[in-house]
């Protein structure tokens, strides 16, 4: 590790001894490559994962008919609480408050599933429009996206808020 020499001069008078140190730094370098190894190990496993969100291209007009009665629209609201109605809004949808508690926006969900079995035979034609509010927070939405891979909702798009949706949100319950 260390060592110290000394050095003894010839004469025979009392002299002062010089004392030379030599320090040994491989144990100081393999350390360092273990800590270098441990930090570059542990950065590669922590890697951030981001979630796909596949926008469309809104250029062209959509080309597929959808049914009203498929849809169910999902307005995510300021105190924890989503605003969510069925069908278009331009024919003045009845609104319906729910939270995210498992037993609220997943029964809604998986009812209104339900229901599109029943009415079309396949519960893949069921449609998701979640829309976001500026009152809303990044938590909302991460929870209203859980829900919807709970659920195994196939078809879910992320929209802006519309001015008719707006209007819809100062309206009363």
């Amino acid at each position: 590790m260390a060592e110290i020499e000394t050095k003894r001069s010839a004469d025979k008078k009392k002299r002062f001894h010089q004392k030379s140190t030599r320090v040994d730094l491989t144990p100081m370098v393999d350390l360092g490559f273990l800590l270098i190894t441990f930090f570059v190990f542990t950065t590669t496993l922590t890697t951030p994962t981001a979630m796909n969100v596949i926008l469309p291209y809104d250029k062209t007009p959509p080309s597929d008919l959808i049914c009203e009665s498929c849809v169910l629209t999902v307005l995510l609201d300021k105190n924890n609480r989503i605003k969510y109605y069925e069908g278009a809004v331009e024919n003045g949808p009845l609104i319906k408050e729910t939270g995210y508690a498992p037993d609220e926006i997943r029964s809604v969900l998986m009812l209104k599933k339900a229901k599109v079995k029943r009415a079309r035979g396949d519960e893949g034609q069921f449609i998701l429009l979640i829309k976001p509010t500026v009152a809303s927070n990044f938590k909302n939405f991460v929870d209203i996206t859980d829900e919807v891979t709970i659920c195994q909702v196939k078809r879910y798009y992320i929209g802006e808020l519309g001015d008719a949706d707006k209007r819809l949100l100062l309206k009363k319950l």
